[in-house]
Order: structure tokens, then C-alpha cells, then sequence
């Protein structure tokens, strides 16, 4: 089993596909400034999952051109909704590939990249990169209901059953 908060992690990632369920491309690219297009946040979340687990922890990167499409700081682009879920998917398990091998020790270490020790500990990476997919699930929400869509999901989802808090998986 990964570690408690690699599954709290791994449940937000379901939440945000659970947010972006039914989302059209056409309407995945609309953006309503100054929100991004959803379709920029997919992209988005995949560039940090690549930026820190996959290039940052193991040295390679798969998807070079999410840097520009939807990287921190570039402008805004309105890239093909197929294109970063394919990304997103490709590079969310290479992440897990690292992510399953993260321990107690590893969260309170600092990943070195160049000589340089980055300041965040894997830790507080781990837990920016939640709190910031539950930013783009809000944002996300925000664009839908502004498209006129209804019926969207209610959250949070089900945790109690796909990621409880249990005194045992603080241990």
C-alpha cells in the first residue's frame, strides 16, 4: 500500500476526473477570461505531476511540450482536450511509478536536481500538488457552471471509503 498521502493524492486525482466528467472538447477550450480554458487546466496539472515526479524525482521527461502548452507563468493556450488527457494519463503513471515507493523518510527529504537541494521537502511537494488540483477542480467548476452546464458532481466525493483517515495509516 502507498504511503496515506500518496492515497490522498491519488483520491483528488479521481475527484478531478469525476469533475471533468462529460466535459465536450468544444467546450473544454472555451476560456472565460480571466479563467483558464479546462482543457489548459488538464494540461496543467499534468506539467507539475511531470515537473516533480516524473523530471525533478526520476530525471526524465516524457511530454516536453506541456512546458509550453501549460506551464507556470506561460500564457494562455487552449490546447485540444484529447491531447492533455493523453498526457495527463501518460504522465500520472509514470509519477505513480515513483509515488509508489515514497516513505515516511522520503516525504521529509528534499530532492536534489542539478547539485542544487530544492527547498520544498517531497512532502510539502506532495501535498502543493493536492491542494492544487483542488484549486483547478473549484476553477473548473466555476467555467462549467458559467458554460450552463447542470447536474454537476458534489464534493467531496465518497473519501470515507476511497481514502479514509485511519490512525493506522499515520504509522
Amino acid at each position: 500500500m502507498a504511503h496515506p498521502l500518496v492515497e490522498q493524492l491519488r483520491f483528488t486525482r479521481g475527484e478531478w476526473l469525476r469533475a471533468l466528467e462529460g466535459v465536450s472538447e468544444e467546450d473544454a477550450v472555451r476560456r472565460l477570461a480571466p479563467m483558464n480554458s479546462i482543457s489548459w487546466m488538464a494540461g496543467h496539472l499534468a506539467w507539475q505531476e511531470q515537473a516533480y515526479w516524473v523530471r525533478r524525482a526520476q530525471g526524465i521527461t516524457l511530454v516536453p511540450e506541456l512546458d509550453e502548452i501549460a506551464g507556470y507563468g506561460k500564457p494562455p493556450t487552449t490546447p485540444p482536450l484529447g491531447d492533455m488527457w493523453a498526457a495527463w494519463r501518460t504522465v500520472t503513471a509514470a509519477a505513480d511509478k515513483y509515488l509508489d515507493s515514497v516513505t515516511v523518510e522520503t516525504l521529509q527529504s528534499h530532492l536534489v536536481i542539478d547539485g542544487r537541494t530544492i527547498a520544498s521537502s517531497v512532502g510539502s511537494m506532495l501535498q502543493r500538488m493536492i491542494y492544487h488540483y483542488w484549486y483547478h477542480i473549484g476553477e473548473s467548476q466555476a467555467v462549467r457552471q458559467m458554460l450552463g452546464h447542470t447536474g454537476l458532481p458534489e464534493f467531496v466525493g465518497n473519501i470515507q471509503v476511497l481514502a479514509p483517515y485511519t490512525p493506522e495509516a499515520a504509522e
